[in-house]
């Protein structure tokens, strides 16, 4: 397997930052506070405890030994999110799977995104500014888009207008979280496109996407030759399958839209008169909640 080189140290003079009392951040408005918001810094595990009021008490064992063993590999792909409690003292608000893990295979440390008092307003600013660096890989972009959504608690619409990008776009950015942690960082590394990720995360089964990852790297296939291999993967093999009639130009335009709006595999049906259906999956009650309101704010 080819794997992918952890990108450069983060966070590490952030983190000497931080343990300098006399300097203590403790909000928005203290000095050098906008060096901690948005960005990433390396903590150490002992400063960081868990959050009593978390509703998640359980974590499955055998899941967390393989989430383990990637991080050990890989590194941390994602950071996880603290609240600031006191000097060097931290409580967690988000990514206990990914600390948890960090602790099993004896990490001192763990990338982190640092909520302060009052940064809510400077939070917001610095990631929609960091999304319009040049310098940035896919997989950034998308880690900036999903701290806007969830921690600044803004809508893909909103997002939309915030950064001047579509919502189409936006939603293609986060799509990419979803593929494998080894797929993720070859494409941080820059052994993979963002054209590559778009065609891999259409594949569901994720050691299928390792193969064809491993097939990208071994045969430095362009972004078409990984579609038309996503497509035999996808591809029934037997000769006695159904041939599915084509949809019409304007039918598949718009479910090729709509999949990417609603991030869900939506499909489309068209009779002969002309009359048709849109039916769109989800995965559970919160899936179908969040494309309902995506539905919601396009009126």
């Amino acid at each position: 397997m080819a794997k992918a080189t952890k990108k450069q140290a983060l966070g590490r003079g952030l983190s000497a930052l931080l343990k300098d009392p006399a300097n203590d951040i403790q909000s928005a408005k203290d000095k050098n506070a906008d060096k901690v918001v948005g960005n990433i810094v390396e903590l150490e595990l002992a400063a960081i405890e868990v959050n009593p009021f978390q509703p998640r008490t359980s974590f499955n064992e055998e899941s967390l030994r393989e989430l383990a063993s990637s991080i050990k590999e890989l590194g941390v792909i994602q950071p996880i999110t603290v609240r600031k409690l006191g000097f060097n003292n931290y409580q967690l608000v988000s990514g206990e799977r990914r600390f948890r893990a960090s602790k099993l295979i004896g990490l001192d440390s763990i990338p982190a995104y640092i909520r302060i008092a009052n940064d809510q307003e400077s939070l917001e600013m610095a990631l929609v500014e960091n999304i319009q660096r040049q310098d940035l890989d896919p997989i950034e972009i998308a880690l900036s888009y999903q701290r806007l959504i969830e921690e600044v608690q803004v809508t893909q619409e909103e997002l939309s207008d915030r950064v001047g990008k579509n919502r189409s776009t936006i939603a293609n950015y986060l799509r990419l979280l979803k593929l494998d942690p080894i797929i993720q960082t070859g494409m941080r590394d820059g052994f993979i496109s963002m054209g590559h990720g778009r065609a891999l995360i259409n594949v569901e089964d994720l050691n299928d996407q390792l193969d064809i990852y491993e097939k990208i790297l071994g045969n430095k296939l362009s972004v078409r030759a990984t579609e038309a291999l996503v497509r035999s993967y996808k591809s029934p093999t037997d000769s006695d399958a159904p041939v599915k009639k084509a949809l019409p130009t304007y039918a598949n335009k718009a479910r090729r839209e709509l999949t990417d709006i609603l991030d869900s595999n939506v499909a489309v049906k068209v009779s002969k008169s002309g009359k048709g259906q849109f039916v769109v999956p989800f995965k559970n009650k919160e899936d179908f909640n969040r494309i309902l309101g995506i539905l919601k704010s396009e009126k």
